[in-house]
């Protein structure tokens, strides 16, 4: 039956609380149990900040989803973006535009000259999709191997890749052929338990060797990728020691097989380098990327890969593709995103305010015995709570979020800082050009949000 509203022309103008209503009643929201749904209702963002419709001011510690780490609002890709919809908001995904040839040239800036083709996507879960169609299609195997603690995206193929426990509700019809491992986690290593004072090149050794066990057991001749968040990000920043990504490498060399890392989180400039596998001086055979790709202007995720991956294809078609691959604004607002940060530094920026941000962790540590371990790299970090530092507890089990982190959450939104916090985690994760002042601003409430978390663990002792 014809909808008698279908002609007729819907007001723009809302009022604040029909902002709010009218969102919570039609959308169905992500990650959520829709009847718990109490999202902000956001209505402008500067630089770290943004307001929400009642002129509420937050501290953006999370980069909104670990993405705008340019900071909100900068003219700069604004403008270009709004110049490219008067000239051309969109082509097919077969046209050749000023804006890919842009991107494509800049991309080719900051990455290794060995990865000089890339194909666009429109966000993490599709680069990592089409990421694993191309291994499979280049190697002509099946199998993948991805790590317990890992995200790779929600789609089907994604959540398969994903190690954490986001992919058991839609098995067992996820995408087949996925094989996890053990990540190279000090603070809750599988294997050193009782050894706690390994050195760090032997640390790395032993996970190599478990992932080469892995290998064998499995068939490298079965074995299409293996794919790692260079630094794992949403569970837990957990950092990689020096020798285990260069063992990644070698093992992916050794046995024909292609080294995908996933860079969505992690890459520009979130650790201090364009990309995290800079830090270890090794060239990946893909690499995927998002997120901080356009930080956040527009959708957009990219695979860049080695030349003999792309020209593998050059007689063969490549069964894969989107719509929207290479949409005119979007492509535009991430070349003008890398411009942007060359031209302000940010990657330096990072790297400089990285030992600011490793300080201030260093000292929720030493005040707050829930600490039981701080993380980073870059301005990526992470305060790892525990009930017990002895015996290592988390404050809040395994995949869940419970009533104390969920008030330290709530008492962080309170006082005008927003936060992200996974499990027993609470993660740091700013816009880069986040200044010393502000650091300290979001890291004050933080101490308090402990302080609380202090207090209750107390009287439960008690």
């Amino acid at each position: 039956m014809r909808n008698p509203r279908a002609d007729e022309v819907i007001s723009a103008e809302l009022s604040d609380n029909e902002i709010y209503d009218l969102c919570v009643q039609t959308n169905f929201w992500t990650w959520s149990a829709q009847a718990k749904v109490d999202p902000i209702a956001v209505n402008n963002a500067k630089g770290v900040y943004f307001w929400d419709i009642f002129g509420k001011k937050y501290l953006d510690f999370n980069s909104m989803v670990m993405c705008v780490n340019i900071g909100h609002e900068d003219e700069r890709v604004i403008k270009s973006m709004v110049k490219q919809l008067y000239d051309l908001p969109f082509a097919g995904p077969r046209m050749a535009t000023k804006p890919r040839a842009l991107l494509g040239k800049a991309l080719k800036s900051i990455l290794p000259e060995e990865l000089d083709h890339f194909l666009y996507t429109l966000g993490g879960s599709d680069a990592n999709e089409n990421a694993i169609k191309l291994a499979r299609s280049y190697t002509g195997k099946f199998k993948i191997l991805t790590r317990y603690r890992s995200y790779h995206g929600s789609t089907y193929g994604a959540v398969a890749l994903t190690g954490d426990p986001r992919r058991l509700t839609w098995e067992p019809s996820v995408m087949m052929g996925v094989v996890h491992f053990l990540d190279p986690y000090r603070y809750r290593s599988t294997f050193h338990q009782h050894n706690p004072d390994i050195s760090e090149a032997d640390f790395a050794r032993d996970y190599v060797k478990h992932l080469e066990e892995v290998v064998m057991y499995e068939g490298p001749e079965t074995i299409a990728a293996i794919m790692i968040e260079t630094v794992t990000g949403t569970n837990g920043v957990i950092i990689p020691p020096d020798g285990y990504i260069q063992g990644v490498r070698e093992l992916c060399d050794k046995h024909h097989i292609v080294m995908i890392c996933d860079e969505v989180m992690s890459g520009f400039g979130r650790t201090g380098e364009w990309f995290a596998f800079n830090h270890w001086n090794i060239v990946p055979d893909i690499v995927t990327m998002a997120k901080g790709l356009s930080s956040g202007y527009a959708p957009l995720g990219a695979i860049a890969m080695r030349k003999e991956i792309a020209q593998a294809f050059n007689d063969k078609i490549y069964q894969g593709g989107l719509t929207y691959n290479g949409h005119a604004v979007s492509l535009t607002a991430a070349f003008s995103v890398i411009n942007v940060m060359k031209e302000d530094k940010l990657v330096e920026k990072a790297r400089d305010k990285g030992k600011l941000l490793k300080s201030l962790l260093q000292e929720m540590y030493e005040k707050h015995p829930s600490v039981g371990e701080v993380r980073s790299i870059g301005l990526f970090g992470v305060l790892e709570l525990v009930k017990n530092r002895d015996t290592k507890e988390p404050l809040s089990p395994f995949n869940q979020n419970n009533q104390v982190m969920l008030k330290f959450r709530n008492f962080c939104l309170d006082q005008g800082l927003y936060i992200h916090i996974h499990w027993h985690k609470i993660l740091i994760i700013p816009p880069l050009i986040i200044t010393e002042e502000q650091l300290r601003e979001g890291f004050s409430i933080i101490d308090k949000g402990l302080e609380k978390i202090g207090r209750a663990s107390c009287r439960e002792r008690v």
